[in-house]
């Protein structure tokens, strides 16, 4: 999934990783963030830890920052051998 941070200057930390979910589906856990799915809207996440809001969408092919974001995004190292091949069209 992509993962990004959202705040106020749009260029919040981005990343591509291995997220899974809760049995309901209304909790999703990736490294040490548990966000839950905030404004009804589909992708606006928030840690329950913390209130930090995120972005969380499937991976396609191509630019995956949201239209106003900006910045690198970083592939962990588990899942880039999967990124790179889909990035191939493979």
């Amino acid at each position: 999934m992509y993962i990004e941070r959202c705040g106020d200057d749009d260029g919040g930390p981005a990343r591509i990783g291995r997220v899974t979910r809760s049995k309901t589906g209304r909790t999703l856990y990736y490294r040490e963030l548990r966000l839950e799915r905030h404004d009804g809207l589909a992708g606006n996440y928030r840690d329950l830890a913390t209130g930090v809001e995120y972005w969380v969408v499937n991976v396609k092919r191509g630019r995956h920052r949201r239209r106003v974001g900006d910045g690198p995004v970083t592939v962990d190292d588990d899942v880039r051998a999967d990124y790179e091949r889909m990035e191939r069209g493979r």
